[in-house]
């Protein structure tokens, strides 16, 4: 089915193309009809995780930035996801980055973007969960920092977002690696990120709701950043990490867009998701769970993965040039 409807979307520029997909999911899941369609037509088999204290249908998830503002959370629920992680959120309602702003990398099947945390808010994006009373899938809330917060202030953003989707994730990703928001992986560095988690983790303490904590990282750090980062992540009693996110390397690529600023996702991504994927799993030793995203555009790419040590896997990229079938190819071949 996506077959047909791929070269209309790709004759959009990217954004409009996702705009209309995720409006279409959002229709698609609220009408009883359409919803059992999808549901019988992304069926996926159960292959339960355990990972975070959470059960998991399957380890295959979508990753954040699909759904920033958990619009079409019913729609997604159906394709076959074992999760699906909205956001990301910030506190305030923010713009993003001026237009355009993503961009198709067709000859590398890969994307560029430099959205900057676009959405509603935590008020609306909070609203949007609450209002969905039955669940088939974990729900996850990506979160970050508005763009006009001090970085020193930082902890602040993340703790209101915290205290609101505490009743209404199933667990909370604290994005500090996102490229796109100016000085927000500073907040990776071992003096700022111990002040950022430090604080997370005492507001966990005092909260009557407490969810699994996960910490998102960039492909991007050296291995003595990536060692300290880790080793905040483990000290502060953190729950997960999640590798990687978007990459501003450019190496071996094709296309024209290349020099466009911003995140590189998609197969490009694939040896460096990989790499520090594989050095993360050394680096915490089992004591924490991993989810692996990017560069994930076929069941192979999920496997190796799932190989190489992580427990989950998520998909963004993949879903654009793949198509929704690509979760239950997925999971088929686990």
């Amino acid at each position: 089915m996506y077959s047909l409807f791929r070269p209309l979307l790709f004759r959009l520029d990217s954004e409009t193309s996702h705009t209309i997909t995720l409006h279409t999911l959002r229709i698609a899941g609220n009408v009883p009809l359409s919803n059992w369609f999808l549901t019988q037509l992304y069926k996926t088999e159960s292959k339960p995780v355990q990972a975070f204290g959470l059960t998991f249908k399957n380890p295959v998830g979508l990753a954040a930035g699909y759904d920033k503002d958990g619009i079409a959370v019913r729609g997604l629920s159906v394709l076959g996801f074992g999760h699906i992680e909205i956001g990301t959120v910030t506190p305030r309602p923010q713009s993003g980055n001026p237009k355009p702003r993503v961009f198709r990398l067709l000859e590398d099947e890969a994307i560029i973007n430099r959205m900057g945390f676009p959405g509603r808010g935590v008020d609306f994006a909070s609203r949007q969960l609450s209002a969905i009373s039955r669940r088939s899938v974990i729900i996850g809330v990506n979160v970050g920092k508005n763009k006009d917060t001090p970085i020193e202030e930082s902890a602040k953003d993340y703790i209101e977002l915290m205290k609101v989707f505490a009743p209404h994730a199933d667990y909370l990703t604290i994005n500090i690696s996102s490229p796109n928001t100016v000085g927000l992986r500073r907040l990776q560095g071992r003096e700022l990120l111990e002040g950022l988690l430090g604080a997370i983790g005492e507001e966990r303490q005092r909260s009557e709701v407490k969810r699994p904590i996960l910490v998102k990282i960039a492909p991007d750090l050296s291995e003595e950043e990536l060692d300290d980062a880790i080793g905040v992540v483990l000290d502060k009693n953190m729950d997960g990490v999640i590798a990687t996110n978007t990459t501003l390397a450019r190496e071996g690529l094709k296309s024209g867009m290349k020099g466009e600023a911003g995140g590189l996702s998609g197969s490009p991504l694939k040896g460096r998701s990989e790499a520090v994927l594989s050095r993360v799993v050394k680096l915490v030793n089992g004591r924490v769970p991993i989810v692996s995203v990017g560069g994930i555009m076929s069941p192979d790419d999920a496997k190796k993965r799932l190989a190489l040590g992580a427990s989950l896997v998520q998909v963004y990229t993949g879903l654009v040039y793949r198509g929704p079938g690509l979760v239950r190819a997925i999971v088929k071949s686990l």
